[in-house]
């Protein structure tokens, strides 16, 4: 009889403890389903299905952990939190700035709600940053004046820009490094069209990302070509036009209207009469024949 009660009372016990059980407890919300990962243009996304509520009203609450090459070899398998995606209410946790290293990492991530949380659920193998999707560059190329000028999208550091511009015609196709957004190519020839296509270039995972679309422009004619010429005839009209005219006015004065010296007796006639009058007097004045 003993025997039986002891037996019975083990069996309670492992009948409480089962329920009491912190894990079992964990077991009865269900852990996230189909965790991916989305990477384009090396910016990462962690993001899974919700789980459903045990109860009306309440809200389920999801936490993210990662490890790293390190973690895995040198911390004992440990994991870290990401603190912008512990107990946070969405599906999606960004992971750009964790992944930090061109290694494989592994993630997981957790339900929670109230006193009860799931088990851990990891992502189905390893991540690494160096299978990010590499889009091409969005480009504008423009003209100013006879400058030809490519702008670009602004992807972050780590991003770099392979462009390549050409001349229409025989001409090579030259390639330009840059960094900036905003790239003055070349200046352009006069009537010549000019096209440009971009990739980016990613140094850290050392790839490259396709072309963009090929974008052609023509260099405006009429103002590399007449713009000079018009400025000519300005300085013509200010500077040149006035001295003629100046000139002009001379001339005329000395030819209707010389410099002589009269007669003693008409001396005080001209005080009273323009210069005409005199020119008139001298040339009636004047021996014929």
């Amino acid at each position: 009889i003993h025997l039986t009660l002891s037996f019975s009372n083990f069996c309670f016990s492992l009948f409480v403890c089962h329920f009491d059980d912190p894990l079992h407890k964990a077991a009865l919300l269900t852990p996230p389903q189909n965790i991916t990962i989305l990477s384009t243009n090396m910016k990462h996304f962690l993001i899974w299905s919700p789980v459903p509520e045990i109860a009306p009203g309440e809200v389920v609450k999801y936490s993210v952990e990662f490890q790293g090459e390190y973690e895995r070899d040198y911390a004992n398998d440990s994991w870290i939190p990401i603190a912008e995606c512990t107990g946070v209410s969405v599906t999606q946790c960004d992971i750009t700035e964790d992944i930090s290293a061109t290694v494989p990492y592994n993630l997981r991530v957790r339900a929670s709600t109230g006193t009860q949380a799931s088990l851990w659920a990891t992502l189905n193998g390893f991540f690494n940053r160096v299978t990010t999707s590499l889009i091409p560059p969005m480009l504008t190329v423009t003209t100013d004046g006879y400058h030809l000028l490519a702008e670009l999208e602004h992807l972050g550091p780590a991003f770099e820009f392979w462009i390549f511009y050409w001349k229409k015609g025989p001409e090579p196709t030259v390639m330009v490094r840059e960094s900036t957004t905003t790239v003055h190519l070349k200046t352009m020839e006069a009537g010549a069209e000019y096209c440009v296509k971009a990739q980016t270039f990613v140094e850290a995972i050392n790839r490259s990302s396709n072309f963009s679309e090929v974008q052609c422009v023509k260099s405006e004619v009429i103002l590399l070509t007449f713009a000079p010429l018009f400025l000519v005839i300005f300085f013509v009209a200010v500077l040149v036009l006035p001295f003629l005219a100046w000139k002009t006015c001379r001339i005329c004065q000395y030819s209707f209207c010389p410099d002589e010296v009269l007669p003693d007796t008409l001396s005080s006639m001209s005080q009273h009469k323009p210069c005409y009058t005199a020119c008139m007097i001298g040339s009636s004045l004047a021996p014929t024949g």
